[in-house]
């Protein structure tokens, strides 16, 4: 009996391609510097620098994002240290366009998002949630103002949220905004970290528990949604995770990838259409990466244009019409006679080991 099934075994499997493996995870031990000098990879095909920032007063980039008024306006900022409390508008080739200063003190600025705020025009939040001393800071604050109509240099006193975790203090540098909904959500960098919810109803005044919700990559830098909500973005100093998130937060994992090499990778945002990612690092003249994606990376708002487009090809009428020249309704036959010829042979072996 043995002997036909391990037959019938090898049949199938010449007839049939095997399945790629799937790329171990990447230790953060291995590579350049080892844990503490991480660096990334090669990145996705097609990765390229779209912009330097050009201002050099914008030498510790830690957050990147779209701005909802102005088209090919990136908002930025820097990290801790001794730097103004500024906020920069960045155009597409990495000139600043406008500084915003905010009358507030800059601690652990960590991240910026651009969603639609309380008063239901596009806003700009700042996180000011990095704790270098691992949490010890009472509780974080997340500025935030009315983007600019008119982008020009100007001073502004922003509005304050102010949270705390519900399991304690934790330094955090991920900060994204469900654009369904405007829920605010933070990311921990541990080496456990977590992704932590805040309420539904903000308090403006007082104090809003952050509830964990979810575990996140090791060494979270970044968090970002697509434009429409149904993905989010973790990035760690090496790579990324997509997460599906149609259905709400936590969300599934639909892949991870190296990010290319950066110095130290600090931000992620997704672009307007929600195709590709964009992804800093920290440095004067830093680079800024545009990472296309790809499958079930791609949002909704990106799939379904990308969908129009095949359906809308050459290539696609062609196929619907019955054209088989290098079309999958060509390959068709094909795949059909080999099922066909699998089926013969293992009825064929079934047959001979009935006999024996």
């Amino acid at each position: 009996m043995r002997r036909p099934l391990a037959l019938a075994a090898a049949v199938l499997f010449a007839l049939f391609p095997a399945v790629p493996a799937t790329a171990a995870p990447m230790d953060p031990e291995d590579g350049t510097g080892g844990r503490n000098y991480p660096r990334g990879g090669e990145g996705p095909e097609g990765s390229e620098i779209v912009f330097n920032f050009q201002d050099e007063r914008i030498a510790e980039s830690s957050g990147l994002a779209p701005s909802l008024r102005h088209e090919g306006v990136w908002w930025t900022h820097n990290d801790s240290g001794d730097f103004a409390a500024e906020v920069y508008a960045v155009n597409e080739e990495g000139e600043t366009v406008a500084t915003v200063a905010l009358n507030v003190e800059l601690r652990d600025w960590e991240a910026i998002s651009v969603a639609q705020g309380p008063e239901g025009e596009p806003a700009v939040f700042v996180g000011d949630i990095g704790d270098n001393f691992g949490g010890s800071w009472p509780n974080i604050r997340v500025y935030h103002f009315t983007e600019p109509e008119i982008l020009s240099d100007m001073v502004l006193d922003p509005a304050v949220l102010t949270f705390t975790y519900e399991d304690g203090g934790r330094d955090a540098e991920g900060l994204m905004i469900d654009p369904r909904d405007g829920r605010l959500y933070v990311v921990s960098k541990e080496f456990a970290g977590s992704v932590y919810a805040a309420p539904e109803n903000l308090d403006p005044v007082g104090e809003n528990v952050l509830s964990r919700v979810d575990s996140a990559p090791l060494f979270a830098t970044d968090a970002a949604f697509s434009p429409d909500g149904t993905r989010y973005a973790i990035r760690t100093y090496w790579g990324v995770t997509i997460y599906d998130s149609t259905d709400g937060v936590p969300g599934s994992s639909v892949g991870s990838f190296d990010l290319p090499e950066m110095e130290q990778g600090e931000s992620v945002a997704f672009t307007s259409d929600g195709t590709a990612l964009m992804a800093g690092t920290e440095g004067i003249n830093s680079p800024v990466w545009r990472v296309p994606l790809e499958g079930e990376q791609l949002p909704g708002i990106a799939a379904d244009a990308d969908a129009e487009d095949v359906d809308a090809s050459p290539v696609a009428d062609s196929e619907e019409a019955g054209d088989d020249e290098g079309g999958s309704s060509g390959a068709t036959p094909l795949i059909l006679g080999g099922v066909a010829v699998a089926a013969a042979l293992i009825g064929g072996i079934v047959l001979l080991v009935r006999r024996t």
